[in-house]
């Protein structure tokens, strides 16, 4: 099997469509067959062109008289896959690097450019030394560096600080570590760190929460000891802070409005322990059919999976939330450690238009919510506009006020910044139903 043109045709796919890291899924799952070595491969390299894509580049750029925004798409991703191995992969000698692109060139209809071709790489692998980065003290020498486009480079610098960017950007760049949430409902942690040891996996307890663990070097969550009976969900320790900081209590109703995949759900129903009754709302039918099957996996049944618009008002609902959980769609920057695509996609009219969508959703959602009862507004962004002013428009619109938790909700919000804090970046805030305003 030849594994770099599975690269190549997977990098062509990826520039149609928005979604690069579920067409990584879907090509992984495809070749499942091969040797995990192989597999392997295939992951970091295509994971390694996304992530890295503006400094590949900008690497191509010195030592071709082509800009890559000019070359032909075929050249275009040829040239990324074999720079990131270049640049990134010492145990791919730079001979049969050059050579497989020249090859992969032929074999799609462009033997005119093989010369180019391999004298680009050429020059990039004698080079590699001598490629002169713009200033790291600059918003273009961290876009570069670490492959952010330069316009969110400055607007994460003017809102959280340079070194919180830099730290941030370098954090997306770093293998991601895997959290589980153990349901303690069903097991306690100790008791599953103990199955763990028996299957010889490595694994590390998280100060902050008792209830999730880090898991190393497992090829599939599946894998794992009681995934079949729900004993434990993979989850980031911001998302498993949004319901901690929930303050649900057994025999609550507990509201997810934008519930897809079903981790907070899950956490949820784990502190209900059978008692009370959530409902677990999305949009999407592919979406609910992930929190479908999480939670007959996991064995609740104290839960309505429904299919509903948060931003339509059902008066079924009204005033029936002891608890709702508004984790809204948002720009998504806090997790591009996790999905490196959604810095190429975002714009800075979509940041705008996401406001206006979270505004609307927050005005209709906060209806369900019952005099005195908890509305907890996160998102996993740490883009001002999305938290900060969302929380002070919330506070000053709508009937909530601010409920502080002393030591993580100091002000009734929390805003985590991956690379400075121990989890993906999250916005946690928490309010109290006061009377209509």
């Amino acid at each position: 099997m030849d594994l770099r043109r599975i690269i190549l045709e997977t990098l062509l796919a990826m520039e149609k469509d928005d979604k690069s890291y579920a067409i990584i899924g879907q090509v992984l799952d495809k070749y499942a067959y091969l040797d995990r070595r192989d597999r392997a491969f295939i992951k970091r390299v295509l994971e390694g062109c996304i992530e890295r894509r503006i400094e590949l580049d900008y690497i191509t750029d010195q030592k071709s008289r082509t800009p890559v925004s000019k070359m032909k798409p075929v050249i275009r991703a040829i040239m990324r896959m074999s720079v990131y191995q270049l640049k990134y992969m010492d145990s791919v000698p730079s001979s049969a690097v050059c050579n497989e692109a020249v090859k992969l060139a032929v074999s799609k209809g462009f033997s005119g450019l093989k010369g180019f071709v391999n004298g680009v790489l050429r020059s990039v692998s004698s080079g590699l030394d001598d490629i002169e980065y713009p200033d790291p003290g600059t918003d273009e020498g961290l876009s570069v560096r670490y492959s952010c486009p330069l316009w969110l480079v400055t607007q994460l610098a003017g809102e959280i600080g340079r070194d919180n960017t830099e730290a941030m950007l370098k954090a997306a760049l770093r293998p991601s570590r895997l959290y589980i949430r153990i349901n303690v409902s069903k097991i306690t942690p100790s008791q599953y760190a103990a199955m763990l040891d028996e299957a010889g996996i490595r694994h590390g307890s998280v100060p902050r929460l008792s209830c999730a663990m880090t898991v190393d070097d497992i090829d599939t969550v599946t894998a794992l000891p009681g995934y079949d009976r729900g004993l434990f969900n993979v989850q980031d320790l911001g998302s498993m802070l949004v319901t901690e900081l929930a303050g649900i209590n057994k025999g609550d109703t507990v509201f997810d409005v934008c519930a897809a995949p079903g981790g907070k759900s899950m956490h949820a129903l784990d502190i209900l322990n059978g008692s009370g009754h959530l409902y677990s709302f999305d949009i999407s039918d592919r979406k609910l059919e992930l929190i479908k099957d999480n939670a007959a996996r996991s064995g609740y049944s104290n839960i309505d999976i429904m299919k509903a618009d948060a931003s339509v008002f059902d008066p079924r609902y009204e005033g029936m939330a002891d608890v709702l959980i508004a984790d809204l769609p948002c720009s998504g920057i806090g997790v591009m450690g996790r999905k490196n695509d959604i810095k190429y996609n975002l714009t800075p009219e979509r940041e705008v238009a996401l406001v206006k969508i979270q505004r609307e959703i927050l005005a209709n959602v906060s209806r369900y919510v019952k005099p005195g009862g908890t509305l907890v507004y996160s998102t996993c962004t740490v883009h001002r506009a999305e938290n900060e002013d969302n929380f002070r428009w919330i506070a000053k619109e709508l009937p909530f006020e601010p409920v502080a938790v002393p030591g993580l909700l100091p002000e009734g919000y929390v805003q985590f910044i991956p690379g400075v804090d121990e989890c993906d970046g999250f916005f946690i805030s928490r309010f109290r139903r006061i009377k209509d305003k």
